[in-house]
């Protein structure tokens, strides 16, 4: 047999816990076995929790106007201008040229990274983190160190902890908020902590990855960007999470950047983004009527996750063996194993449960190896009566 093609390092060094886990879910399912999936943040694959007409019929109709061709690189000027409407009644001086649509935030985040980072650059990103935040810069020779979320005080920034670990390499300073997986939402006084602790490092971009905004239970959401006069701040968003959207893959990204130290990486991502062409032309159409119309409907979508979260945190709370910090917003729980055998290896204990009990959640260290251990991330978004039939596999897992 002839020996296989290398793959290349960075290749093979990728990690993606959400959707890791999906592989052995498969296998079970064509062996005939019904999995309560519990992993992904898709809006999508439960009951009521749908896409808004309105936003679907744009999209209808730009295939009907043929509206298919190649758009503009940075994304169509009345979507660009929608965007920065929005961002602008957060709080900041958005203009339409700050605005650059991609193919979703991780697409975002793959061009900034590649227009940002050097050999040896590092990005410094909350420990728990959505997992491409550890895994894209080292494909770019670039290193994530982690700064920690406090898991007992409902998982607020250490800043302590980020301003022992900032220094000269570092040129981002990630801020997801609410945070994905934990559900925390910064406050006010940490945000501008935050900026203060940037202010010292001239080399220092913030990425405020804003994408679950809509989905605050807390109201105390704010734009990082509304609080920042000197430090640049990209902020990431899309029609995901709150619009409901998340198969359209269109996100974006909005550049604050009040000293213009930014032109010559902003030159950079701009190259990036003429070489691989446009997003999606007809869903971007289908973004911009989420936009332009009526958010009325999202009080109704907000108020039935909300319910459905607090329906598993009364679980969990009923269940020996786990519990979970209140979140504040999104959509997930980031449920603690409280018994020491279970946190020696939570992958095992996750798979364990599939295999046993065929329920699907994601482990903790597949957020962070170091604060995210001992944890599993689990959705709420299933209607109650799944979730009722999934807590109970789950409790009959721990009693066994």
């Amino acid at each position: 047999m002839s020996e296989p093609v290398k793959v290349s390092n960075r290749a093979s060094s990728i990690e993606y816990a959400i959707r890791d886990v999906v592989v052995p879910a498969i296998e079970l399912e064509n062996q005939g076995h019904d999995i309560i999936r519990l992993n992904i943040g898709d809006p999508l694959a439960y009951d009521g929790l749908p896409t808004p007409d309105h936003m679907i019929n744009e999209y209808k109709n730009a295939l009907e106007r043929q509206d298919n061709g190649y758009g503009p690189s940075y994304g169509l000027d009345e979507l660009r201008i929608a965007i920065s409407e929005s961002e602008k009644s957060k709080g900041w001086k958005c203009r339409m040229d700050d605005v650059y649509v991609t193919h979703g935030v991780t697409e975002a985040l793959q061009i900034l990274f590649a227009a940002f980072l050097e050999e040896n650059d590092t990005v410094l990103a909350p420990g728990p983190h959505y997992p491409p935040y550890m895994a894209y810069p080292q494909m770019y020779g670039a290193k994530t160190v982690e700064y920690r979320l406090k898991s007992s005080e409902g998982w607020k920034i250490d800043l302590e902890d980020i301003n022992k670990k900032m220094n000269d390499s570092v040129k981002l300073l990630v801020l997801i908020n609410p945070n994905n997986p934990t559900g925390n939402i910064a406050t006010e006084s940490e945000i501008k902590e935050l900026i203060k602790i940037a202010e010292e490092w001239p080399n220092c971009t913030i990425i405020a990855d804003e994408i679950y905004d809509g989905l605050d239970f807390s109201e105390n959401f704010v734009s990082v960007a509304s609080l920042s006069k000197n430090v640049p701040v990209i902020s990431l968003n899309g029609v995901s999470k709150v619009y409901f959207a998340p198969g359209w893959r269109i996100g974006y990204m909005a550049w604050h950047d009040p000293h213009n130290v930014l032109r010559l990486v902003r030159d950079g991502v701009e190259r990036i983004l003429r070489s691989r062409l446009c997003a999606s032309t007809p869903a971007q159409y289908g973004y911009l009527a989420g936009l332009k119309e009526s958010k009325e409907w999202l009080n109704e979508h907000r108020k039935l996750t909300e319910n459905r979260m607090n329906y598993c945190l009364k679980r969990i709370n009923e269940i020996d063996g786990l519990s979970c910090e209140s979140p504040k917003g999104a959509f997930y729980l980031f449920v603690r194993l409280t018994k020491p055998e279970h946190q020696i290896d939570d992958k095992k204990w996750v798979l364990d449960l599939l295999h046993q009990e065929h329920v699907l959640v994601v482990h903790g260290s597949g957020f962070s190896p170091e604060f995210g251990a001992g944890h599993f991330r689990m959705v709420c978004l299933p209607p109650i009566p799944v979730l009722e039939e999934a807590f109970r596999r789950i409790e009959r897992f721990l009693s066994s």
